[in-house]
C-alpha cells in the first residue's frame, strides 16, 4: 500500500515486466583497464532479453565481446555499468560469494574442454556440484545416477574420462550441468573438440533438453551449430549487430 497524497491508500502494482524473462540485460557495459590509462570497451551498452525455455545462440568473431557477454551471463564476471537480472534476481549488484551461490544453483555450464576431473569416475564428476553445496551422499549419488541416465550414460557411470570417447565426456559434462536443475544451461563451444558426427549427436541432446523445458544459451562461432538454436544473436564490436530467428524457426 502507498499514499496517493490525498490521505487515502492505493495499491502498488507489482512489476511484472520481466515475469516471462529468464535473462534481462539493460545497458550492459564492460570496460577493461589495460594500464597506462588505456581502456578496452569489450561491451558497449548491450540490451538483451531471453525468455523462459528459449534456445538462443550468441555468435561473433574473435574480439567481438561474445565471450565477455557469456562471462557476465554466467556470473563469472561483473559489468562495469548496467543491470542484469537472472530468473528475476538482480545479480549485477551481488558480491563474489553471492555470485558463486547463483552459479552453483541457477547455471549449468558446459564447456568445450569438458572440465572433468581426470582421476574421477563419471558418477563422481557429475555429483561434484552437490558436494559443494552440502547435499547428503546418498541423495548425491542417486541424483548423479539419474542425470547420467538422462544423457544415455547409465552404462558408463564408473568409467574415468580417459576411458570415454569425446562425445561421452561431453555427455558427462552435460549431466553435471543438469544436476542442480539450473535455471539456464550455458554452453560455450560445446562441440568444438568433437568430430562432426559426434557434434551432431550432442546438439540432438540439447534439442531434447530444450524440449523438456530447459532454457539454453549457446555460445559459438560456427554457423551450422548456431542454427540448432531457435534464435541467433550476433555480437560485433561489443554491441548487438543482429537478433533474429534461426533458419529452422523461420
Amino acid at each position: 500500500m502507498a499514499s496517493n497524497g490525498t490521505g487515502t491508500e492505493e495499491l502498488v502494482q507489482p512489476d511484472t515486466s520481466r515475469a516471462n524473462d529468464m535473462i534481462v540485460v539493460e545497458d550492459l557495459w564492460r570496460t577493461y583497464d589495460m594500464g597506462s590509462e588505456q581502456q578496452v570497451q569489450a561491451l558497449r551498452g548491450i540490451n538483451l532479453r531471453i525468455r523462459h525455455n528459449e534456445y538462443v545462440a550468441i555468435m561473433g568473431p574473435s574480439g567481438s565481446g561474445k565471450s565477455t557477454l557469456m562471462n557476465l551471463i554466467g556470473c563469472l564476471d561483473t559489468p562495469s555499468r548496467g543491470r542484469y537480472w537472472l530468473n528475476g534476481q538482480l545479480v549485477s549488484e551481488l558480491n563474489d560469494d553471492q555470485l558463486a551461490r547463483i552459479r552453483n544453483k541457477e547455471i549449468g555450464f558446459v564447456f568445450q574442454t569438458f572440465n572433468l576431473l581426470a582421476r574421477a569416475t563419471s558418477l563422481h564428476n557429475v555429483e561434484l556440484p552437490l558436494i559443494y553445496n552440502g547435499t547428503p551422499a546418498a541423495e548425491r549419488i542417486e541424483r548423479a545416477r539419474q542425470a547420467l541416465t538422462a544423457v544415455g550414460l547409465e552404462s558408463r557411470m564408473f568409467h574415468k574420462p580417459n576411458e570415454l570417447s569425446g562425445g561421452q565426456r561431453q555427455r558427462v559434462a552435460i549431466a553435471r550441468a543438469l544436476i542442480n536443475h539450473p535455471a539456464i544451461i550455458l554452453a560455450d563451444e560445446p562441440t568444438g573438440n568433437l568430430d562432426s558426427r559426434t557434434g551432431q549427436e550432442i546438439m540432438a541432446l540439447f534439442d531434447h533438453l530444450h524440449a523438456q523445458g530447459n532454457t539454453i544459451v549457446l555460445v559459438t562461432h560456427e554457423p551450422d551449430i548456431a542454427e540448432f538454436a531457435h534464435r541467433v544473436v550476433h555480437i560485433r564490436d561489443g554491441q548487438i549487430f543482429s537478433d533474429e530467428p534461426s533458419r529452422r524457426k523461420r
